[in-house]
């Protein structure tokens, strides 16, 4: 499940399946939340977001997900414009030794012309960590840089989907940079059509029952 070996993302493909349980159409810069009886280690709880859904397959980063190493230490330049909290996170299983960037820009940015930046969806959009994050600052809130990535092969979300292992929901640019000690997972589902909030509720730990 969201592992295999792809090439570099490419933003701002889309595509056209449903996912059964959620309330909105898969395509680039949706979320998949992970249903809780996901319980597989790398996805319990976790919040997607999508940066390609095609024919080829789905891309998308685990956002909700932050490691104990600082954004500071690896890529210091540009941990001034990380969003709290500035640690790298977690994005996936497939190319953990790399990076994906994803930036939400201003409101009313115009981000015509400005390179290394590619519009995901909305504000939201794919940053290339090889820029100047100096020359970049003025255009976004904030980033958040994540190490590895989620992949799946043709057809392989659709099936996931298909036995209702994610809720596929529209995502606000605010989820990619939720700070510090906020329940994304439940935050999430708290803003979706009665019944779905009610899984809000449900335990990290059901044992603990």
């Amino acid at each position: 499940m969201g592992g295999d070996d792809f090439e570099e993302p490419r933003a701002g493909t889309g595509g056209g399946a449903d996912g059964r349980f959620g309330t909105a159409s898969i395509r680039a810069g949706t979320l998949l939340i992970a249903s809780p009886s996901l319980t597989e280690s790398s996805f319990a709880r976790s919040v997607v977001y999508l940066i390609e859904h095609d024919e080829g397959g789905s891309i998308g980063v685990v956002i909700n997900q932050p490691s104990h190493s600082a954004v500071h230490n690896l890529l210091p330049q540009w941990s001034p414009l990380a969003a709290n909290p500035k640690a790298l996170f977690v994005g996936g299983p497939v190319k953990r030794d790399g990076a994906l960037c994803l930036g939400v820009a201003q409101r009313g940015a115009d981000l015509r012309g400005v390179t290394g930046v590619m519009t995901v969806s909305g504000r939201v959009v794919l940053v290339d960590l090889d820029a100047d994050p100096t020359e970049l600052s003025p255009q976004l809130v904030g980033v958040r840089i994540m190490a590895g990535y989620a992949g799946w092969g043709p057809g392989q979300l659709d099936d996931e989907l298909g036995e209702d292992s994610w809720l596929v929901a529209s995502a606000m640019p605010d989820d990619v940079l939720a700070p510090a000690g906020t329940d994304l997972w439940a935050t999430v589902l708290r803003r979706q059509p009665w019944p779905l909030p009610l899984l809000a509720t449900y335990p990290m730990d059901v044992t603990a029952n």
